[in-house]
């Protein structure tokens, strides 16, 4: 039988041990809220962005993108160059990241070449380089990690297939003579648009009668068009830029001759291809002084942020990456293009379509 102390120590003996439970609870709870006091924030990630300059609304708005994505919000701190168009600038640039230990390296090139000896530094400390926009031509691809940007041989195409879809379907038989503004000689978008541009003249018969470069700017676009004017006047009746700020430009050109950029070729009216269809060039098509535009898209931000998020995290990634665009025109008979037997949608354009136009 038990007896009334043995009641008092057993009734003792629990109570310590409840009240042992307790306090190592409490001090484990303790513990765990002072390791989380301990945990230091996500460390930012640093990423310097050598951009070719700010020459256009295009340029401008590739950069607010990608100012947007890699920010303080998204664990990003954005260290970015302006190369003011000069690749020596850019040079200088990518080698200051290099020496400041960053960790990624964007690069929207000027030109193709010239590119070797930085992207190899970049490699060899490490810093994993991502090409935008242009290309680089380089003797080994496996000195960046990846390219994200545009089809600019297939923008050229789509733009060469709208002019001979357009003509033929107004029946025009006269000759087709045509200025050429190329946009900064060397650069992927010039070599892509040119070329698509030379071969279709070639199999269609039109006269490239001039050739140009003004470096994708509207003032330059603008002299060079006046130059043009000068020596072929009103023979020229489409004019082929190779960004909206050179059209915009031309088109200011011609008015000033008293030329007038539009739709009806037959009525003596100039056609005015261009490309990247920012809402400037937009507004023009809308008004059909740009009889076609082809999309460039400038939002880099956000798949370069995906790519980065994905190297972050050990997973495998494309090395090419393209951007999806559109092309656009008032003209109603055309609502579509061929490009080696793929057809692509041309949209018809409205001023709703403007709305939420961010470049």
């Amino acid at each position: 039988m038990i007896q009334r102390n043995d009641y008092r120590t057993i009734i003792k003996r629990v109570i310590s041990s409840v009240l042992a439970l307790t306090v190592a609870f409490s001090l484990a709870g303790c513990g765990e809220e002072k390791e989380e006091v301990k945990k230091e924030a996500p460390a930012t990630v640093t990423v310097g962005f050598s951009q070719i300059g700010a020459e256009s609304d295009w340029r401008l708005a590739s950069t607010a993108s990608m100012q947007s994505a890699f920010n303080e919000s998204t664990g990003y701190k954005l260290m970015m160059d302006d190369g003011q168009q000069k690749q020596e600038n850019q040079l200088k640039a990518m080698r200051k990241f290099v020496d400041s230990g960053v960790d990624y390296i964007v690069l929207d090139p000027i030109t193709e070449t010239g590119w070797d000896a930085t992207l190899q530094e970049a490699s060899e400390a490490n810093i994993p380089v991502i090409i935008v926009d242009r290309r680089v031509d380089v003797e080994n691809d496996d000195v960046y990690v990846a390219w994200i940007g545009s089809d600019f041989r297939l923008e050229g195409d789509r733009a060469c297939a709208w002019l001979e879809a357009y003509l033929a379907s107004i029946e025009y038989e006269d000759e087709v003579n045509i200025a050429h503004i190329q946009g900064t000689v060397g650069s992927s978008a010039q070599i892509g648009r040119t070329e698509a541009l030379e071969e279709k003249a070639d199999a269609c018969g039109w006269n490239i009668i001039a050739q140009e470069d003004a470096d994708f700017v509207q003032a330059k676009g603008k002299e060079v068009m006046e130059r043009m004017l000068a020596e072929f006047g009103d023979t020229i009746n489409v004019v082929y830029c190779e960004n909206d700020s050179e059209a915009l430009g031309a088109i200011e050109a011609l008015k000033e001759r008293g030329m007038r950029p539009g739709k009806h070729i037959q009525n003596g009216e100039v056609l005015v291809v261009s490309f990247d269809a920012t809402r400037d060039g937009l507004l023009k098509t809308l008004s059909g002084e740009i009889t076609v535009d082809t999309e460039c898209n400038p939002n880099y931000g956000a798949p370069t942020i995906r790519l980065i998020n994905s190297l972050q995290n050990g997973l495998p990634v494309e090395h090419d990456n393209y951007m999806e665009e559109s092309q656009f025109s008032t003209v109603l008979t055309i609502t579509e293009v061929r490009v080696d037997g793929k057809p692509y949608k041309v949209t018809h354009l409205n001023r709703d379509m403007l709305a939420n136009r961010n470049y």
